[in-house]
């Protein structure tokens, strides 16, 4: 694996959907001081500091095309010029900008499948219509098509929502075909999993083993969606690279989830389980700056890093309500003895019920909050958490390290009942919106 700019394998979601997810990169927040603990559309996005607005304010050009799950989703929390992905249909005659495109290229024949489809669904449905019209090459052409009207004079920042490699699974019937004859390995099944059955797979399984012929046809278009959404990606670096802007871009790649996909008969995401918390996060300095290339690095990192991280490296203040800590330093080079020890991680429901977690990579407790049940996984020797050791007395020491390491994580938030005298206590589970999300205005 070639790296030309600084990965950290460690990287992890706070809160386990997208809708949390993004209100914690956009802020640079966490879960609970954004008010979001689950997936719940319809919530206003009160946030007065947001990256695009400080970067906005401080004289960037600032731009989207793709995904933002803002509601109402036109708000632009900052951006000055909005290309809008959107798989939803918020009101009848509510439209994204690439449905209206893609009907204007197709005189209206064409659909885009995550309106055909439940956007969770495992079902396989290829794109068999031009690739340049499928939903992820159209947010690259869109941010092109943004780029090259921008205002040269004036410096720029570009955020891409690619919604694919997420369900529906669709990708381009030649990407497809690369995936047909490869060797897939097993999808892995912990010890600890003990639930038979399915959903309707032809909606939205959440849990339960499908048959192995429609989850191997999932995996593989999965897959095939990675590959075309890497050219996409490339794609673009190659449009800056050819116009001289690639010396003085910087570059961040991540997610705001995973995927199951099968692993441990789950599917859709939501839980602390590698498959779905566990992230990519790149940084690649501009080509100009003088820092360290192909670094590994093994901190603990997490979405809410991306604003303190933009914000540095583009000169700006960095507002008092961000809690993420920006990565530039490690980037450089630095030591990172001073860096955090662990990732928090929460959400209020899910497949495995609602859940508090903490990691850094190596190691990784979770904790029902309802029924209070334990998972505890080294991550070294078990990295696809087959073997639960929450209940393996060699491990009982490691395990109650982790767990203080929560109790301590969760006493800023004692009043929802999650810890009494210094203990877990189950029996609670977070509201997945606080309420003055509503009561604020955008």
């Amino acid at each position: 694996m070639v790296i030309f700019g600084v990965l950290w394998p460690s990287s992890f979601i706070r809160a386990g959907t997208c809708i949390p997810a993004r209100a914690c990169l956009v802020t640079g927040q966490t879960p609970g001081t954004v008010g979001r603990h689950a997936y719940r559309d319809g919530m206003p996005w009160p946030y007065r500091h947001t990256l695009m607005r400080c970067l906005r304010d401080h004289g960037y050009e600032t731009m989207l095309a793709g995904k933002t799950h803002f509601h109402p989703p036109g708000a632009t929390l900052g951006f000055d010029h909005l290309a809008l992905y959107d798989t939803q249909r918020h009101t009848p005659d509510f439209r994204s900008d690439y449905d209206l495109w893609l009907a204007e290229k197709s005189d209206g024949l064409l659909e885009d499948t995550a309106q055909q489809l439940n956007s969770n669904s495992m079902i396989v449905h290829p794109w068999t219509h031009d690739e340049a019209l499928h939903a992820n090459s159209w947010t690259v052409t869109a941010a092109i098509d943004l780029l090259e009207s921008r205002d040269d004079q004036r410096p720029f920042f570009l955020q891409l929502g690619f919604h694919r490699p997420h369900p529906p699974l669709d990708p381009p019937a030649e990407y497809m075909r690369r995936f047909e004859s490869v060797d897939l390995p097993p999808a892995p099944v912990g010890d600890w999993v003990d639930w038979e059955g399915t959903r309707d797979w032809r909606t939205a399984p959440m849990r339960g083993a499908l048959p192995p012929r429609l989850l191997d046809r999932a995996r593989r278009a999965y897959y095939a969606q990675l590959a075309h959404l890497d050219f996409q990606i490339g794609r673009l670096l190659r449009w800056l690279q050819l116009r001289g802007m690639a010396d003085e871009t910087l570059v961040v790649f991540s997610s705001d989830h995973g995927e199951h996909l099968g692993d441990h008969h789950l599917y859709h995401k939501a839980t602390a389980l590698e498959g779905s918390a566990r992230v990519p996060m790149i940084v690649r300095l501009p080509h100009s700056a003088k820092a360290p290339r192909g670094q590994v690095r093994e901190e603990p990192v997490a979405l809410h890093d991306i604003m303190p991280t933009v914000l540095e490296a583009a000169g700006c203040p960095v507002p008092e309500t961000v809690e993420g800590c920006s990565l530039l330093p490690l980037v450089r080079g630095g030591s990172g003895d001073s860096w955090r020890t662990h990732v928090h991680m929460e959400h209020a429901g899910s497949a495995l019920g609602p859940w508090q977690a903490v990691t850094d990579g190596r190691e990784k407790y979770i904790w029902n909050t309802r029924d209070g049940s334990e998972l505890f996984f080294d991550l070294t020797a078990d990295p696809q958490e087959c073997r639960d050791l929450a209940a393996d007395p060699a491990a009982s020491d490691r395990l109650q390290f982790w767990r203080q390491r929560l109790i301590a994580d969760i006493a800023r938030y004692e009043a929802d009942g999650l810890i009494a005298d210094g203990q877990l206590q189950p029996g609670n589970t977070l509201p997945a919106y606080r309420s003055w999300l509503t009561e604020r205005d955008i």
